[in-house]
């Protein structure tokens, strides 16, 4: 039934200065910009910017990973970034570890590395 993470949709209610932001984190230009949506293409998968917040409530009921070489790099870059760190990088089981940070816009973002 479910093959595959293809999309994250993280809703702003400032479209720009978080394409400014993800451009930054990624180091990717977006190959969709438009004033209704942001697209990123991140080897293949689909991080997307909604100005949407019409069916948006406060709260984060899930999280994507996003797998990464260097946690402690991509926790500080994020930081860096005006990220805060909700669940600060810590091991899981074997050699996989995680966090999450916030973004400045209350999207949560998860990291994960040796999975």
């Amino acid at each position: 039934m479910l093959q595959k993470l293809r999309t994250v949709i993280y809703h702003t209610n400032d479209l720009a200065a978080a394409k400014n932001w993800y451009t930054s984190l990624t180091g990717k230009e977006p190959y969709f910009d438009e004033v209704f949506y942001v697209g990123f293409d991140i080897n293949g998968f689909e991080l997307g910017l909604d100005p949407d917040m019409s069916k948006t409530q406060t709260g984060n009921h899930s999280t994507a990973y996003w797998a990464v070489d260097d946690m402690q790099a991509a926790v500080e870059k994020a930081v860096s970034l005006g990220a805060t760190i909700i669940d600060p990088a810590h091991n899981v089981g074997g050699a996989i570890e995680v966090a999450i940070v916030e973004d400045p816009f209350g999207n949560h973002i998860g990291f994960i590395t040796g999975a």
